[in-house]
């Protein structure tokens, strides 16, 4: 039986337990580029214990970004700062992952903290943001969008191919393909906001065209003993979006297509969701669950996955594959070791690399000496 501390592999990669640093974007970069900053955060995670570390979504194209403050990798010279990310993670012992994206219509937009508005076009830090028709997300997205052409689209493909060699010699041994959250594919996977006429949009396979072919553009170049899977936009939450049973048959498909693991989130299409989850512990597993029964595909999920006992019973239930922390893992740079406490672990510091783990096994001292609070005693709430 597996737990949270498990070796996992998949293709021809092991990873040193099923804990994941979930991509976060930090708004750091400097046109494009990766800095100090990357190196420091993605560094001290993998030195702290986590299995699979990703940066932020890295955006295929200048317009892919959230903002200009975010990563990108359209340029030969965003190579160098992603190779140094790559080089300090598997130096401490952890897997690099790359997730590659474009934000679509909720692109251009301010930092978080400065309003998270979208900028018009032409705004010195905007662009006219793209997607698969000229639909405005609506809310704080209020810009007219330009609906994408179909040369424009086998455009994008190329960018996704040619982003994947670049990762590939930035040294990411790992690539995920960002196709949630309202960004550029999910928005091509949802009627709510995919309304063409043409072989991109309609029925469900239509809608699916995107998917399928920016993923044979990447497989035609990532290697096959590396891993590529997929962040899916599972569910919008409203009765005229996307639906789960769509996300299931969408992972079965793509499977087809060289899917390796299914990420599953959330579409988040609109502001205009219905009875979201968003405080119930684990809330995704159980969605999760059912791709990975049916579809026959190792499977990943976050949201709310932090408390160590909830993350380790959903791996040992074998109801899921890998735990995806996001927040979790930037508020606790060394979350696996706290988690290995919190689980009774025969040896925490064994997660991390070994100069520093012997300075930890090898002066003890009176309880709470080592900066570690206390193991924590309260009760668990059960998942779904």
């Amino acid at each position: 039986m597996p737990d949270l501390f498990s070796p996992f592999t998949l293709k021809g990669v092991t990873l040193r337990n099923r804990i994941a640093m979930s991509p976060m974007t930090m708004y750091r970069a400097v046109d494009g580029r990766m800095t100090d900053f990357h190196v420091m955060l993605m560094g001290s995670r993998a030195a702290g214990g986590f299995g699979l570390v990703f940066p932020e979504q890295i955006a295929i194209t200048p317009d892919g970004r959230t903002g200009t403050s975010c990563a990108g990798i359209w340029d030969d010279s965003q190579i160098e700062g992603l190779a140094r990310v790559t080089a300090i993670i598997k130096d401490m012992g952890a897997v690099p992952a790359i997730q590659l994206g474009h934000t679509g219509r909720k692109g251009s937009e301010k930092k978080p903290w400065e309003g998270k508005t979208q900028l018009p076009p032409d705004h010195p830090d905007g662009w006219q943001v793209r997607a698969p028709s000229a639909i405005p997300y609506g809310g704080r997205y209020n810009f007219p969008v330009h609906a994408l052409t179909v040369e424009e689209i086998k455009d994008l493909h190329q960018s996704y191919a040619d982003a994947a060699k670049r990762a590939l010699a930035a040294g990411f041994e790992w690539l995920e393909m960002h196709f949630a959250h309202g960004y550029l594919g999910a928005s091509f996977f949802s009627p709510l906001a995919n309304q063409r006429t043409d072989a991109y949009g309609g029925s469900l396979e239509n809608r699916l065209r995107f998917h399928r072919e920016a993923m044979d553009a990447v497989r035609a170049v990532w290697p096959e003993r590396l891993p590529l899977t997929m962040r899916l936009g599972s569910d919008d939450f409203n009765e005229h979006g996307v639906q789960f049973d769509d996300a299931v048959h969408a992972v079965g498909v793509l499977k087809g297509h060289g899917l390796d693991l299914a990420d599953l989130s959330l579409g988040m299409n609109t502001d205009a969701m219905k009875d979201v989850p968003f405080n119930q512990v684990a809330f995704m597993v159980e969605r999760a669950n059912r791709v990975r029964r049916e579809i026959d595909i190792p499977v990943a999920v976050s949201w709310n996955l932090g408390l160590p006992a909830v993350a380790d019973r959903v791996i040992r239930q074998e109801q899921i594959d890998l735990v995806f922390l996001g927040r979790p893992a930037l508020a606790n740079p060394h979350w696996p070791v706290w988690a290995a406490r919190e689980l009774a672990h025969n040896d925490p510091f064994s997660l991390i690399p070994e100069d520093w783990s012997w300075w930890l096994r090898s002066r003890p001292g009176p309880e709470g000496s080592l900066g570690w609070p206390t193991v924590a005693t309260t009760d668990i709430p059960p998942t779904p």
